[in-house]
């Protein structure tokens, strides 16, 4: 018999006993099924699964034997209880196993009619949402943890990235350093060797030298196109702007796909404080915020893959074919290219080497781990900056914050000037540069060299936090109109001279966030003259959804 974990005592809101009235709104949508002690009513590996809803009989939840841990139950469900979690929403892979341990019925929801419920019943909506979210901070606390475990090094890029990714999509997973005892332990269980990190192991695989692509494959987060799949709405790029045009597209009844070549975030879940949003007076985190934003994005029916890359557009076929980096394609009625900008790096010697041992680009409870309480160096003027600086003097380091210009004002909002002015563990460099970095396996100090005066200075730096200048993602794009710097062109930013014969055929102009290409747009940092914040990135993914309706009119 598999060991008894202690969520069997969980009444949490995780685990809602459901009224018999809201149990007879599952059943509208469900398919009765009678089952017998011993059957399992899905098993870890299974591609899906459905909402099952528990009119009589137990149903243990196990998380299965691992390399170093064995067989084990998470949670038992009883009557008036329903099974489900957030992978019903990300498409995820089963990663536990649902065995009958008293005979009963249940009554199986399928994916369509699950859709149909979360769509129609708000009430039961909201239950099933909240309940999910809390099953999943749950079980990254407790056994079925283990279902996912990542060993790598905390001076490795690669482990930095898997773990970014793992941290962004909430997935039940295990961090072990591989210099610990338990990151030892499990290496020698699993046959593992240090020229194999970064490893992903879960119950029946181990993953070496694993990427965050080769992860989300495994897991069933890779995009997967069903046959008669149709797309009206394809978003590339899952950062603010994305986000707002997947929750606004899928709750439009536009079926949409959202790809994200890293991880959904974008930029604004680097960030560790948002305090000017709309709505939030006490300010939330960008991983917070883009966390919620996801959820709302799958509630409403919005088909997530990360990372997923897109390598080239074409519009030769009639409809918008994207090509993906694992070489299969979508096909979609209208594109919005959300792809965002990445922070610029700095022209160093040992600046790749240190990339993600000792260099990053975010400032989160991740990456702030790795060098908790120790001098550390920011460098950028705008609020991300800022925030970053104050995020990581509350968390007891003591901060050069280095920016190129003569004044903060002239990029950073006045309250986090004031802020940083009152803080006492941050220290403002104005018109100063990072000239150097120092260290052998993981940066240890830099170079600060005074613009006006010459004088060069090393102080001791266990990260360098990067957030200088905007890069546009827009390499992999060919034919689509682009400024000097990249930015993408739209609407009345584009040349008459820039519009093809395709626009005479159409017999217009191009709408509010359309580009040079008939039915694609542009929303957010991505585009030539936004206002580079999340909100207006918000407003800009949301705008771009009302013109979308407006192309698939004009090509109806």
């Amino acid at each position: 018999m598999p060991k008894k974990g202690p969520a069997d005592a969980n009444t949490s809101a995780a685990y809602p006993v459901l009224s018999a009235e809201q149990i007879r709104r599952l059943r509208s949508y469900a398919v009765v099924q009678d089952v017998a002690v011993g059957d399992t009513v899905f098993r870890a590996g299974d591609e899906t699964y459905d909402l099952i809803v528990i009119e009589r009989g137990t149903v243990d939840l196990i998380r299965g034997a691992t390399h170093d841990a064995p067989e084990e139950v998470v949670v038992s469900h009883g009557p008036g209880r329903f099974i489900g979690e957030l992978g019903l929403l990300t498409g995820q892979s089963v990663y536990l196993t649902g065995l009958v341990v008293q005979a009963g019925r249940i009554h199986r929801i399928p994916q369509t009619q699950f859709r149909r419920l979360m769509a129609e019943d708000a009430e039961l909506s909201d239950i099933l949402l909240l309940a999910f979210l809390a099953r999943r901070e749950l079980l990254r606390n407790n056994a079925a943890a283990r279902v996912i475990e990542i060993v790598g090094s905390r001076l490795s890029a690669s482990s930095l990235e898997l773990r970014t990714f793992a941290a962004r999509l909430r997935l039940t997973h295990l961090w072990f350093e591989a210099d610990s005892v338990a990151g030892q332990a499990l290496m020698r269980a699993a046959a593992v060797e240090a020229g194999d990190l970064p490893v992903v192991i879960t119950p029946d695989k181990v993953m070496r030298r694993a990427t965050a692509e080769v992860m989300a494959h495994e897991l069933g987060l890779s995009y997967r196109r069903a046959v008669d799949q149709k797309v009206d709405l394809a978003v590339i790029g899952a950062g603010p702007a994305g986000l707002a045009a997947a929750v606004y597209g899928a709750s439009e009844g536009l079926a949409t796909v959202l790809l994200d070549m890293v991880g959904p975030g974008g930029q604004a879940a680097a960030s560790s404080r948002i305090e000017n949003y709309l709505g939030f007076p006490t300010g939330i985190s960008g991983t917070d915020l883009t966390g919620k934003a996801i959820v709302q994005a799958l509630k409403f029916g919005a088909q997530l893959s990360a990372p997923c890359g897109v390598t080239a557009l074409d519009v030769d076929t009639g409809m918008i074919r994207l090509s993906l980096t694992d070489g299969t394609s979508v096909e979609s009625r209208a594109v919005i290219i959300a792809t965002g900008a990445r922070y610029r790096s700095l022209p160093l010697t040992h600046w790749e080497k240190f990339q993600g041992a000792g260099i990053y680009y975010a400032a989160t409870e991740l990456e702030a781990k790795w060098c908790a309480g120790q001098p550390v160096t920011v460098v950028g003027g705008a609020n991300s900056a800022g925030q970053a600086s104050l995020y990581l003097a509350s968390r007891g380091n003591a901060v050069n914050l280095v920016v190129r210009g003569a004044h903060l004002a002239a990029n950073m909002s006045s309250y986090l000037i004031d802020r940083l002015t009152a803080e006492p563990l941050v220290s403002v460099h104005t018109a100063t540069e990072v000239s150097g970095l120092h260290g052998q396996t993981h940066l240890d100090a830099v170079e600060l060299t005074d613009r006006e005066s010459g004088i060069r200075t090393v102080v001791e730096c266990a990260g360098l936090f990067c957030f200088i200048g905007e890069v546009p993602a827009t390499t992999w794009l060919k034919g689509l109109a682009l400024d000097n710097e990249g930015f993408i062109l739209t609407d009345s930013d584009l040349d008459p001279s820039e519009l093809g014969g395709s626009w005479s055929a159409l017999g217009r102009r191009p709408l509010p966030f359309e580009t040079s290409i008939p039915g694609v747009f542009a929303a957010g940092d991505v585009r030539k003259g936004s206002m580079k914040r999340v909100a207006a990135a918000v407003g800009e993914g949301a705008s771009a959804v009302q013109s979308v309706h407006a192309s698939i009119g004009f090509h109806d």
